[in-house]
Order: C-alpha cells, then sequence, then structure tokens
C-alpha cells in the first residue's frame, strides 16, 4: 500500500472509533463489537437496546461531528489483561477478544473519555476525519457465526476531502442502480426462495433463455477448440471423496451425508472426481493425450447464510469446468492454449480488461504443498512462459497456489471498474497422485499424466450476476431475452405488427406484439425499463410503406426502416456482440 493508502485507511478506522462513541453517547448501556477499516470505507458492529432505522443516522452523524470538532488526541495505552478485563467490564464482546488473544500486553486506544481495544494505528487527533458519511445498517453475526448473536452493523466511508466523498457516493448511486438484486427483480429474470431453501436460484423464463444462449455459446466454443463435453452424477460414495482429500480438506463446505443402501453418499461440491472416474474405465496411451473434457456441472457447497449474497455468493450453482490430462511434453502448449480459450471467451462476453494474478507456493514451506520440487518448478515456469508469451502483466501471489499446484487466476474488470475473480488455470500434483492415474508412454511404460482444472466462467450463477451488474441490465442484443418489442400504435395496426412479428421470428430474433390498449409513449416507456434493445413502432405510415420506426432503448430515434432493413441492423448487432 502507498503512504496515502496507508493514511486514508487509518483515518477509516478512526473514524470508526468516533462512530462507536457516538453511538455509546446516544444508547447508553451499547455493547461493542468490532470496528475496521475496509477496502471503501469502515463498519462498527453494535449489540443495542432497540433495533436501528436509516433515521438514526443523521442523529449519529452529528454527534460525530461534535467529537471530531473536539479535537481529541488518539492516545494509545498498553495494558495488561486484567487492566484490560476491568477497563471492558461491561462490554462482554470486548471480554471475549480479551480472553482468547495470547498477548499479555494489550493495547487500548483513548480519545476523550472513550476507550476502545485495538491494536492501531490511529490518526493522532479526531479533527484529522475528513468528510465522513453513514452508508446503511445491516445484521451481522457475532464472529460471524450464525448460533452466535445478531448484532447491528453500520457502514460508514470517510475520504480526505467533500468532493473526494461526493464522487464515492456518486459511484455508489450508481453501483446500487446496478445491483444485480434488484435488477433481476426488475427484468423478472431470476428470483429466491428462502423458504424454499437459502442460496438457491430460481432461473425464470428471461433468465432460463439467457442461460441457454450463454450455454449454447459455451459449448460452441468449447468443440471448436477442440474439448469434448461430458456429464457426470449430481451424488458419490464417501470413498469417492476420501480418496480424493474432499472430506480431508473440504468437508465443512459439503452437505452432510446420505445414507443409500447402507453406504454413506455426498452431493458433489466439485467436478473434478468424477472426470477421473472416466479416466480410468480404460488403459490410456500416450497417442490419445491430452484429453480436454468439459462440464457445465452443477454442485453444493454449504456457505453460511451471513455470507450468501444474490447470485455473487450461492449454494447450488454450475460450474463451467473442465479438466486437461496431458505428458509433462504437452504441457506448456497446454497452459498456453487454455490462456487464449479463456480470455477469446471472457471478450466474447465483452471482458477485454483483465488483471492477472500468479499464485504459488511459499518457498520458506515446501512442506506443505504435494508434489515434488522439480515438479513445482516446471509448472510454475510453464505458468509464467504463457503470461509472458501474450504479454500479460501479472501479480506474483507467493503463499496463495492451494496444496496442489500453481494457478493463474484471471479477475474481469467490469464498467464501474470493479474487479471479478472469473477463470482459473489450476494445476495439480494430488490427484492423479492419489487416484493412481498413468498412462502408457511412447517407451512403453507407465506414465503419471499431469493434470490441469479450467473454469472460464467460473459459475454460471455468479458470472450472470456479474453481467447483469457490468451492462446494468441493458444486454447487449445477441444476449438480450426480448431483442424488439412491436408497439402497435392503435388497435387497426395490430395485425400489421403480428405480420412483422412472424417475419422477424422466421429470421431467427426474439420479438414480441405488446398489444396492450395502452398509449404508445408508455408502452414505449415501459420497453425502455425492461432494457428492451428495440422498440419497433407501427402506424398508418408504416403500414403504408411496409416499414418500422425504430426507437432505442436509450432514447435515440433511427427513423423509419424496411423489415429488411431492420433485419440488418440487428443482425449487424448480433454479430459485433456488443
Amino acid at each position: 500500500m502507498s503512504d496515502d493508502e496507508i493514511r486514508l485507511e487509518t483515518m477509516r478506522h478512526s473514524a470508526s472509533h468516533v462512530m462507536a462513541e457516538a453511538v455509546v453517547t446516544l444508547f447508553p448501556g451499547a455493547r461493542l463489537g468490532i470496528g475496521p477499516a475496509t477496502g471503501d470505507g469502515f463498519y462498527y458492529d453494535f449489540d443495542l437496546p432497540r433495533p436501528l432505522a436509516l433515521e438514526d443516522l443523521p442523529a449519529i452523524e452529528d454527534e460525530m461531528r461534535k467529537i471530531i470538532a473536539a479535537d481529541r488526541p488518539f492516545v494509545r495505552e498498553e495494558v495488561d489483561k486484567a487492566k484490560a478485563r476491568q477497563v471492558f467490564e461491561s462490554q462482554p464482546y470486548k471480554l471475549e477478544l480479551i480472553d482468547e488473544l495470547p498477548e499479555e500486553s494489550l493495547s487500548i486506544y483513548h480519545h476523550g473519555s472513550f476507550a476502545d481495544l485495538c491494536r492501531g494505528p490511529h490518526l493522532d487527533s479526531t479533527d484529522q476525519i475528513g468528510a465522513f458519511k453513514l452508508l446503511n445498517i445491516a445484521g451481522a453475526y457475532w464472529r460471524g457465526d450464525e448460533h452466535r448473536p445478531m448484532l447491528q452493523r453500520i457502514y460508514g466511508t470517510a475520504f480526505e476531502t467533500q468532493s473526494r466523498l461526493d464522487e464515492h457516493l456518486k459511484r455508489l448511486t450508481e453501483i446500487e442502480a446496478r445491483d444485480h438484486r434488484k435488477l433481476a427483480r426488475q427484468l423478472d429474470l431470476i428470483s429466491f426462495h428462502e423458504e424454499a431453501g437459502a442460496g438457491l436460484a430460481y432461473w425464470h423464463p428471461k433468465g432460463g433463455l439467457m442461460r441457454v444462449l450463454i450455454e449454447d455459446y459455451w459449448r460452441k466454443q468449447h468443440y471448436e477448440g477442440g474439448y469434448d463435453i461430458v456429464f457426470t452424477p449430481h451424488i458419490g460414495r464417501a470413498h469417492l471423496w476420501e480418496t480424493s482429500g474432499h472430506l480431508d480438506f473440504y468437508k465443512d463446505s459439503m452437505y452432510s451425508p446420505m445414507e443409500i443402501d447402507g453406504q454413506e453418499y455426498y452431493i458433489k461440491p466439485m467436478n473434478c472426481p468424477f472426470h477421473i472416474m472416466i479416466y480410468r474405465t480404460k488403459l490410456r496411451s500416450y497417442r490419445e493425450l491430452p484429453l480436454r473434457w468439459a462440464e457445465l456441472g452443477t454442485v453444493y457447497r454449504y456457505e453460511r447464510s451471513g455470507t450468501l449474497h444474490g447470485l455473487l455468493r450461492v449454494r447450488g450453482f454450475t460450474q463451467d469446468d473442465a479438466h486437461i490430462f496431458c505428458t509433462p511434453e504437452q504441457i506448456e502448449d497446454e497452459i498456453l492454449r487454455v490462456l487464449d480459450f479463456s480470455l477469446n471467451m471472457l471478450r466474447g462476453f465483452g471482458f477485454d480488461d483483465y488483471k492477472v494474478e500468479l499464485s504459488v507456493r511459499d518457498p520458506q514451506k515446501p512442506e506443505k504443498y504435494a508434489g515434488s520440487d522439480a515438479m513445482w518448478r516446471q509448472a510454475e515456469a510453464s505458468l509464467v512462459k504463457a503470461l509472458e508469451a501474450r504479454n500479460l502483466p501479472h501479480e506474483r501471489q507467493e503463499g496463495e497456489a492451494v496444496f496442489y499446484g500453481p494457478k493463474i487466476d484471471i479477475k474481469i474488470m467490469d464498467a464501474l471498474g470493479r474487479l471479478w475473480q472469473c477463470s482459473t488455470i489450476q494445476f495439480d500434483f494430488n490427484i492423479p497422485e492419489r487416484f493412481d492415474l498413468t498412462f502408457i508412454g511412447e517407451d512403453g511404460r507407465e506414465q503419471r499424466p499431469y493434470m490441469v482444472h479450467r473454469a472460464l466462467l467460473g459459475s454460471l450463477e455468479r458470472f450472470f450476476g456479474v453481467l447483469v451488474e457490468h451492462y446494468g441490465g441493458a444486454f447487449p442484443v445477441w444476449l438480450a431475452p426480448i431483442q424488439a418489442v412491436i408497439i402497435p400504435i392503435s388497435d387497426r395496426h395490430v395485425d400489421y405488427a403480428k405480420q412483422v412479428e412472424a417475419e422477424l421470428k422466421s429470421d431467427g430474433l426474439r420479438v414480441q406484439v405488446d398489444e396492450r390498449p395502452e398509449r404508445m409513449n408508455l408502452k414505449i416507456r415501459e420497453a425502455q425499463l425492461q432494457k428492451v434493445p428495440y422498440m419497433l413502432v407501427v402506424g398508418d405510415k408504416e403500414v403504408a410503406a411496409a416499414q418500422v420506426s425504430i426507437r432505442l432503448r436509450t432514447g435515440d430515434d433511427l427513423g423509419k426502416q424496411s423489415i429488411s432493413e431492420f433485419k440488418a441492423t440487428a443482425r449487424a448487432a448480433i454479430a459485433a456482440r456488443k
């Protein structure tokens, strides 16, 4: 972090302490949780005598301004645990933290009469806090554990100047307007039903159509890219997950087992062990390799209820998984191939800006990782070579590799400059060894294949949520569930509108007639709210000339075109994938 970033983080942390004092002042008897700085602000958790409402935030802000204006210095005090318990004797959450800390010497920060258990650092004084704003209120389980008390979390943000704060608030307004949860309801794409199971998405007809379009494009690209598509079961015996290592390393994220014929079965959290089963159905030769197997496989993972977030964090989702089995000699070409394939796929959905990270093992702790030093060196070198061959700048993340191999992560940048983790290209030295995978080499001897895990979109659910927010619901024409709405000005124009509809549908366009007895301007406005790319208005003049008047969802008027001219306009937009 730069010096400016460190100072901004320190200021936000200090603002969280000021907010805590303001809340304690307004709500005597408040019990304090924790209050860290975040990437774009700060929060603090409280156990309060009554639920907060947004209407309470201005009063808390006013109290914070009084504290800031009082210019109270932040003072650090080193105390032992006994003294800390005495200071926080009426604060049970702080006492819990004190008891769990291994250190005997702890630090407390004071400003005025307020004290908080904190490592710091903080500003010199409260008056150094710049422009701030309290944003919203949410529930948060203590220590992130749904079995613990639900606290009230107040979120805020702070910047050095009012102008920077105003810019940030404007950006937050745009983020809120693009929230995929709101747009999915507004556009009738997807819903969630807590009463039927948390974290599970229901795809409505329009959302389902978009998913089919995404999947069809995905399959077409994979077949053209030299992949074969496979399908595997949703459950497997416990022995499978024991062999793969998931029950050792991943059990907390797996659903409880079910008993079938006296055997324990688990619903799958991953697809890879099933692809291994296919590989093992016969003796493999070097002549068959590489094998590239892809699957849109639905998996289920237990996520804590407090972490669920629309489509971005769900419990059931479909991974666009692929596994590549190859010889050691083929690995460099395969890595380069899958890197190109990943970037090309993302470009197809309109993502051209990326951040690339290379996760490698911690050189100081080689015992934490499977595979030999030679294998790790070769794996890392092949990843680096592929990135350099495509002139892709990347950040090296030491110690961030999973235990079974290094990986490349591709984070896409959306229209608001936010980064989203999507594609992963990952080596695996572990599973081929655990399942004793072999192939017969050119020398007639058994050899161990290399294996690469690869996901491009990550999961259809999460990627769809990112798409909704990136485009703000105004999807490119090829992906829009309804590409054009035909709007007859009056009832006498309905028959012509239906003729236009039939002709456009015969050309593969997704269109519908809005024949409701409503005003034309209302129909246009509602189609714009539904983010439909084209509105085709038809009245007496259009009927007489066999034309349509074209309006765009942006409000632009393209004037009149013949049906064939509009077909060409729409086909060009579809082909451009813009």
